[in-house]
């Protein structure tokens, strides 16, 4: 087998003909970061977990999933070589522990410019893409009071308020998460300003390279800039936005969510006067935001548990037909959570894990936010 463009890899922990299975693994259909992490859990390697891949989805009732060639992942690997851009993978040493715990952390994530910044305390900054002008001024300023304080910033380089903060803190400490390949720029006006983010800072991509940012992209890159930070500030929003979703997502994981007041008057402010009523702390300048953070900074993050991606567990046991049967039976069009499938099945948890597995790989089960499953649409 060709290691085409070892270049890419250069980050330590792996060997590199693990990184190149789990890259296949990753890339086979049917595949996604949950079920990812769970075939690595059961089988140990990447290589073993596509050796598994025929009988999980037979026993699922469907047909092997299309597993990646190996020519496609040297072609992947050469690209991000030419780009000067390298992986990180999950698992590695220098993956961020507060986004390794999540449990659809990215597998692998391309990167290029300073993989130093994700070792700072992190504090993601959004908001609304047809922002004012003040709202930008503020999350402008507020950027650059925290990277100077040694934040870095985190966000997802749109219009508006992302590159005002991206703005804000690009001299002293900014990370760009894109829904896009690594070598895309969108919105195309800010291609300049991402090759200045990849050559001084860093730029994060969770797709592949030359991979055009869709609307079903953009809800996973926020859960990369939820999962970084510490805590979440949302300038201005209007009610429904994707700046409201990366909120709700980093409550959902333990962070903080964060909220700039505007004016009741104001159409733009109504999402973070909502988050405010709901709960959120309110923020009036960068003291505001590390008041709160600080208790949380880099002794916390390290001492975070990342997910174990290794087979140190006590021997798996399969699901018979019955275990199947009472998972499967519970199941419908409409999106219910693993924990409610385990309560009512009465079926051990790691057994409705493998069964939902199974399915998975078989192309019959959608996973959705909050850990819940239902038949594939």
């Amino acid at each position: 087998m060709t290691l085409a463009g070892q270049g890419a890899y250069r980050a330590a922990g792996m060997e590199d003909t693990e990184r190149f299975n789990r890259l296949r693994l990753i890339r086979s259909a049917n595949i996604g970061p949950v079920s990812y992490a769970q075939l690595l859990m059961r089988f140990g390697s990447a290589g073993t977990a596509l050796e598994a891949l025929p009988d999980l989805a037979r026993r699922g009732g469907g047909r092997l999933p299309k597993i990646a060639e190996t020519a496609i992942i040297n072609a992947e690997i050469a690209a991000v070589e030419r780009l000067g851009a390298a992986y990180l993978f999950l698992g590695e040493s220098t993956y961020p522990p507060a986004l390794a715990q999540l449990a659809n952390a990215p597998p692998v994530l391309t990167w290029r410019g300073n993989l130093s910044l994700l070792q700072r305390p992190m504090v993601s900054i959004v908001g609304a893409r047809n922002a004012s002008a003040a709202a930008c001024r503020f999350a402008r300023q507020l950027a650059f009071d925290l990277a100077g304080e040694g934040v870095t910033v985190v966000s997802g380089l749109a219009r508006g308020i992302d590159t005002a903060a991206h703005i804000g803190a690009i001299q002293n400490g900014t990370v760009a998460v894109i829904a896009s390949g690594i070598d895309i720029s969108f919105p195309p006006e800010n291609g300049e300003l991402q090759e200045k983010i990849a050559r001084e800072q860093l730029l994060l991509a969770e797709q592949p390279p030359g991979t055009e940012p869709l609307a079903r992209h953009f809800p996973y890159r926020n859960r990369i800039i939820a999962g970084l930070s510490a805590g979440t500030i949302v300038v201005e929003a209007a009610p429904r936005s994707g700046s409201l979703i990366t909120a709700r997502l980093a409550g959902e994981y333990g962070r903080d969510v964060m909220a700039v007041p505007g004016s009741p008057l104001e159409p733009r402010a109504q999402g973070c006067n909502g988050l405010i009523r709901d709960g959120a702390i309110l923020i009036r300048d960068a003291g505001d935001v590390l008041e709160t953070i600080r208790p949380l900074d880099a002794r916390a993050v390290r001492e975070a548990r990342p997910l174990s991606l290794t087979a140190d567990s006590p021997p798996h046991h399969d699901a018979d037909d019955s275990d199947r049967a009472r998972v499967t039976s519970l199941l419908g069009n409409g999106a219910v959570s693993v924990d409610e499938l385990v309560r009512q099945s009465r079926v051990d948890v790691a057994l409705v894990q493998l069964v939902l597995l199974e399915l998975e790989l078989a192309g019959r089960l959608d996973r959705h936010a909050g850990n819940r499953v239902s038949w594939k649409g």
